[in-house]
């Protein structure tokens, strides 16, 4: 609504003053612009960052590497009650049965076998899985699952296999042993049935899957997202390079907040300073969320900085002033913007359950990085020492249309410069 309002009043805008925009008027501006666009800290950021863009490069983009590194040991998984706070009693409740008897009784295998039950073949396949149930042991040799329980449908069609395991159901030991029993055990006795199914259900079982149609479709999300952006930047901007470059920064400041969670949550380093809890995992599903959010807000940063500098570069063709004037021109409002969202991720972080405070701390930490590394170092170098290929454009993309966020192309308006007429007067 505001664009458009702004649109169609126009330079009526301005009423009751009256703008002028002429070649005084533009000279005036570029002297200002000469004379501010290296001042103040921002300005010093630029001077310094673009002076010596391959070591500014290599620092900054060296230690979001080093922030990224620990993702290689990222284990996604689930962080059942024994991740909740120690003050709530239904944590207490969970730690006696699980010392006392099973942490899988809360929520037992559920095998339900589907078939004729009066068949005899059915019912050797029922006796068959019980007794391999009762033969399964974990990795200290200790039984895996307790005394089964069968109920049988009211048509003697579908039986139900209810199986307390001796694990706790999040743990990766009793998702392993889910596939298991799905890939070993189930398929075999499932063959020798005339007729219906078996099926493997229950918190971890769920887990199991939740986890595969994960991994199944994050690539999917991965190549969607990254793949509109760069078309989306290549279109705004009419640049190869400025989208290539964009979305790998992105990937930059994504990938070294996963490290951090990795470094912090999971391997345990400053847990104690944060007031966070360890786990073995991060909670399943939270990187993909994460790199939904911050994809989008980095984007969003990232388009504001390069729609400064092309609007600038569209009137002087100057890459090196144009890198400067639009950071001068945007780092106080996204700075600003992302200090409000770091303390609002914070509050995120310091919250209880082990799973908010991952959240907090990731996004907050990714936007930190994203504002101030990213933005005000690895954009500005890279940019300099690209120069004009920052707008690199191959000419069979010609066609594309010209769209630019702040309208049409501006011409720039150069001042004449009136150099006085020198008589030569002859000598006598």
């Amino acid at each position: 609504l505001i664009p458009a309002v702004i649109a169609l009043l126009g330079d009526k805008l301005d009423w009751p003053c009256r703008r002028t925009y002429n070649a005084e008027t533009a000279a005036r501006q570029a002297a200002w612009d000469r004379e501010t666009i290296h001042a103040g800290f921002w300005g010093r950021i630029s001077r310094v960052v673009m002076g010596k863009p391959i070591v500014s490069l290599v620092v900054a983009g060296g230690f979001l590497v080093l922030c990224a590194s620990p993702v290689f040991n990222l284990n996604e998984g689930f962080n059942f009650a024994s991740s909740l706070p120690d003050e709530l009693e239904s944590k207490t409740a969970f730690n006696i049965l699980d010392a006392e008897f099973s942490a899988g009784l809360i929520s037992p295998v559920e095998i339900v076998v589907e078939g004729p039950l009066d068949d005899p073949a059915t019912e050797r396949a029922i006796a068959t899985i019980i007794q391999r149930l009762g033969e399964a042991t974990t990795a200290d040799g200790s039984p895996l699952y307790g005394p089964a329980t069968t109920t049988r449908s009211t048509d003697n069609e579908i039986a139900l296999i209810s199986v307390p395991m001796n694990l706790d159901p999040a743990e990766e030991a009793a998702s392993d042993a889910i596939r298991n029993l799905r890939d070993e055990i189930i398929p075999p006795i499932a063959a020798s049935l005339p007729a219906g199914q078996i099926l493997t259900t229950g918190l971890s079982a769920n887990n199991v899957d939740f986890l595969e149609v994960l991994d199944t479709y994050t690539p999917i999300v991965f190549l969607f997202v990254l793949g509109l952006s760069f078309v989306l930047l290549v279109v705004v901007f009419r640049s190869l390079v400025v989208a290539a470059k964009a979305i790998v920064m992105n990937l930059l400041s994504v990938g070294a907040a996963y490290g951090l969670i990795v470094w912090v949550f999971q391997e345990g380093n400053l847990v104690g300073f944060f007031g966070f809890q360890q786990t073995d995992v991060i909670e399943a599903g939270l990187p993909l969320f994460m790199f939904a959010m911050l994809f989008g807000l980095s984007m969003d940063y990232h388009v504001f900085l390069l729609s400064r500098i092309r609007e600038h570069y569209d009137l002087t063709g100057n890459n090196t002033e144009s890198v400067a004037v639009g950071l001068q021109r945007t780092a106080k409002i996204i700075t600003g913007a992302a200090l409000i969202m770091v303390a609002v991720f914070g509050g995120f972080a310091s919250a209880s359950l082990v799973f908010i405070q991952q959240l907090g701390f990731g996004l907050g930490v990714a936007i930190l990085l994203d504002a101030t590394i990213v933005r005000s170092i690895l954009v500005p170098s890279a940019m300099a020492l690209l120069g004009d290929r920052n707008w690199y454009l191959p000419t069979w993309l010609g066609w594309l249309p010209d769209f630019r966020l702040e309208g049409t192309s501006a011409t720039a308006v150069i001042p004449q410069v009136i150099v006085p007429k020198v008589e030569t007067i002859p000598s006598d």
